[in-house]
């Protein structure tokens, strides 16, 4: 790719961007937020046609403008956002071998669907993921969604595939099984082209790295030259100094109560408490639970009980309305669905909370007032936007979960539910999240912190819940636990 540009309303996304890679390599995409490492890779799969610049395949030039013009050269992308690219009313078959019966067709009137459900269980079992081909998709958990996408992307035959930050939503076994398919499609000579903010990882699956700031390149290099504190700092443009925020806040008597939280295959009979200015952490791998009991606190879902205690009071939280309305709030582990509404500006979302504060007689808004809370919130949280108007979908993930957070903050609530808050988000935008965080608890509000990342619950917590097959296995004090302490714990085990 050489000389890549492309500009949105308001916004330089690519700046005369150069990039290139080779068969049979994996190639780490990576840079903070914004700095246009997505966009890049959505122009080289055709999702974005009006960039300048030229594409060039074995010397030859590419002209790709679709996504059908990608897929012919044999490019093949699987985004971040896993929801916006499956049906969820299709089974997982229909998903994966949705391609091959749209253009297999030619003229046949009757789909074989006992041979689309053989064939995407055969690359189902390929990458050894445990999930039925018949199995409604909307039924799947986050990591299932992704596995499928993957297995979507397999299925086809490609010359390079690029991975969006595929290992997000995925427990370490799963991550492994990815690695292996990995290794497996560069020996058959697939280019992997892999976006992700995890940077032990890169180390472990790829051969080069190109290092992307403000939407140009900044370094392209062998990634074994390259140490990891020379990487981040390539990313900041600065050297990173402590990630997790220094607190002296004191922690309060007992702010929150949950008790008997059951939801029927999912949570079974949690109780926790969160002290005022404590930052207490639900730590677990991936399928533990941590995201079902974090909907049941909050009322997300309708077959969940528990009892509630706020400020000593009784709290009914039936719905998230009821929750919200009680002083509660959720950042939500899907932010893109369940966070925030992509294609509304930055202002309505950061006031959605709290519209109440805005309102006048007549339940008419006040935009004036709302526009200075969300410009205000802007400023404090660092956001990256041309202006309130712009929409959320044309922000980079760290951007968008700021928002989410955002919302919250001006909505001042009591409790605050963190769900994998940093998931997808780059180590710059982390540590204002970190700060973020830290800030609430010296204000005295109780904080949630659910996480399957363990130097973050060693960092940003006071006390730690470990979480195995839907319970509570363990309460830990974090000064006096580690991470092997942890990890053994979330994985059922016991001391001896």
């Amino acid at each position: 790719m050489k000389g890549i540009s492309i500009a949105f309303p308001g916004v330089q996304a690519l700046s005369d961007v150069d990039f290139h890679t080779e068969s049979g390599r994996a190639h780490a995409l990576i840079g903070a937020n914004g700095a246009g490492k997505s966009t890049l890779m959505k122009v080289l799969s055709g999702a974005y046609d009006h960039y300048t610049g030229e594409i060039e395949i074995d010397g030859k030039p590419a002209n790709i403008r679709s996504p059908r013009d990608a897929k012919t050269y044999g490019i093949q992308i699987v985004y971040q956002e896993v929801d916006t690219a499956l049906i969820p009313y299709l089974t997982v078959g229909e998903n994966i071998m949705i391609e091959h019966t749209i253009h297999g067709m030619k003229g046949k009137q009757f789909v074989n669907w006992r041979s689309i459900h053989r064939e995407a269980q055969a690359v189902l079992d390929r990458l050894k993921v445990k999930v039925p081909s018949k199995k409604l998709v909307q039924e799947l958990t986050l990591a299932e969604k992704q596995m499928v996408l993957i297995a979507r992307s397999v299925s086809l035959d490609c010359r390079f595939l690029v991975l969006d930050e595929p290992t997000a939503p995925l427990s370490r076994n799963e991550t492994e099984a990815l690695f292996e398919l990995v290794r497996l499609l560069k020996s058959q000579g697939v280019g992997i082209i892999f976006i992700s903010h995890r940077l032990p990882e890169l180390y472990e699956i790829c051969d080069d790295i190109t290092i992307m700031r403000d939407g140009r390149l900044v370094v392209r290099e062998e990634l074994a030259r390259l140490p990891q504190q020379a990487v981040v700092e390539h990313m900041l443009g600065a050297k990173l100094e402590g990630q997790f925020p220094h607190r002296t806040s004191r922690i309060g008597e007992i702010g929150f109560e949950a008790r008997n939280v059951f939801d029927e295959g999912k949570v079974n009979g949690v109780s926790l408490s969160v002290r005022k200015g404590e930052i207490v952490g639900l730590a677990g791998l991936v399928g533990a639970g941590k995201t079902e009991l974090c909907r049941a606190l909050f009322g997300a879902s309708e077959t969940a009980r528990s009892e509630l205690v706020l400020g000593g009071k009784r709290l009914r939280a039936r719905s998230p309305h009821e929750a919200a309305r009680g002083g509660m709030a959720l950042i939500p582990e899907e932010r893109r669905r369940e966070g925030i509404f992509v294609d509304e500006s930055v202002v309505l979302n950061m006031t959605a909370a709290s519209l109440a504060k805005y309102s006048g007689a007549g339940s008419w808004i006040k935009r004036k007032l709302e526009r200075f809370a969300s410009d205000q919130m802007i400023r404090e949280l660092g956001v990256k936007t041309p202006d309130g108007n712009a929409k959320v979908r044309n922000l980079s993930g760290g951007n968008q979960q700021k928002i989410a957070i955002g919302k919250w903050l001006l909505a001042d609530a009591d409790v605050y539910i963190f769900d994998e808050p940093t998931k997808g988000v780059d180590v710059g935008a982390k540590r204002d999240i970190y700060n973020l965080i830290a800030e609430l608890a010296s204000r005295g509000k109780c904080i949630l912190y659910a996480s399957s990342e363990m130097p973050e619950i060693m960092g940003i917590t006071d006390r730690i819940y470990v979480m195995y097959d839907g319970a509570i296995l363990k309460e830990l004090e974090t000064a006096r636990t580690s991470e092997e302490e942890i990890m053994l714990y979330s994985t059922g085990g016991v001391m001896s």
